[in-house]
């Protein structure tokens, strides 16, 4: 029976379905406790899936069970890497080299990893946001704003942003997510136009209230008016400046776009800040200048290609 589980999780994992042979691998293990090949592929999963803390405890828990297994610290390394524990990822990977010298899986991480570390003392550039993911203070904001209290009540909610506070480089995995952008306006005090609102409604030009016509006094000559054409609505000067103001934010937003593609990282960011002063209501240009930041301080997401990530978060 856990080998048929075994066999569901490996087929999942090869398929890319990483919760599914998350679930299969769990059914195993509870089959078979000690098996620690099931820990090992389960970690696997874990960590396709960015829950590198569980990844860890599963990673410990192979090492744990078979020590002298070097994929048991293949395994370890590739964790703590996820979680930026990176003095941790290797000696990780050099204790499994110490059983299997030659592995080209732990060497290879083993370069990662230092690589990563070298990366780590230099001086990132400064943080967009600040102390905006800092300290309780964090919670406190979120909870006395009306548009984001509920949202604590949501247990996946609330380990995404625990993430985001722990390493705010988590933040671009969760972009694309509308309660954490809910709760990046709020924290850094950025008011954001919903969807739908109410002032994006087209409204007819020329409508109005049908008024009913005055009734006629019989003693009274008709006398026949002049008809004069009224004057086509004039657009007022405010609304065409907004207008012309979006219009030209969206061109900064394009001019960043092509920049960031050739990886002109300050161009970009010179392009989506004027966007955001021209039109503060539109997220994309704070998010796609997020990360333009985050290209450039991270630390390259240790142990993941881009692939892993989406290739970052991709522009808006």
């Amino acid at each position: 029976m856990a080998e048929e589980a075994k066999a569901k999780g490996n087929a999942a994992f090869s398929n890319g379905d990483y919760t599914a042979a998350v679930k299969h691998f769990t059914n195993a293990i509870a089959l078979s406790p000690t098996n620690h090949v099931l820990y090992s592929n389960r970690s696997a999963a874990h960590a396709s899936l960015h829950n590198y803390a569980d990844a860890l405890q599963d990673a410990k828990k192979t090492v744990e069970l078979k020590p002298d297994w070097s994929k048991g610290y293949s395994r370890l390394g590739a964790a703590y890497l996820g979680l930026h524990q990176i003095q941790d990822a290797i000696s990780a990977y050099k204790k499994g080299l110490e059983i299997d010298p030659n592995n080209e899986g732990l060497k290879s991480g083993l370069a990662d990893a230092q690589a990563a570390a070298s990366r780590s003392r230099a001086a990132p550039p400064p943080s967009p946001f600040g102390d905006a993911f800092s300290g309780p203070e964090m919670w406190a904001k979120l909870t006395a704003d009306p548009s984001t209290r509920m949202y604590l009540q949501q247990p996946d909610f609330v380990k995404m942003m625990q993430e985001i506070q722990r390493n705010p480089n988590n933040l671009n995995l969760y972009l694309k997510d509308q309660r954490v952008m809910q709760a990046l306006g709020v924290l850094l005090n950025v008011k954001f136009r919903e969807p739908n609102a109410g002032d994006d409604m087209e409204i007819p030009e020329g409508t109005s209230t049908p008024q009913p016509p005055a009734p006629e006094r019989k003693e009274e000559k008709k006398v026949e008016e002049e008809k004069v054409a009224e004057p086509e609505p004039m657009e007022v000067t405010e609304e065409k400046e907004a207008k012309e103001r979006k219009a030209q934010a969206v061109k900064e937003k394009e001019l960043g776009n092509a920049a960031y593609k050739k990886k002109e990282f300050e161009k970009a960011i010179e392009h989506y800040t004027k966007a955001m002063e021209l039109d503060d209501e539109d997220i994309s240009y704070l998010t796609n200048r997020a990360a333009v930041y985050l290209e450039m301080g991270k630390d390259s997401f240790e142990g993941c290609s881009e692939s892993d990530f989406g290739g970052l978060l991709g522009l808006y």
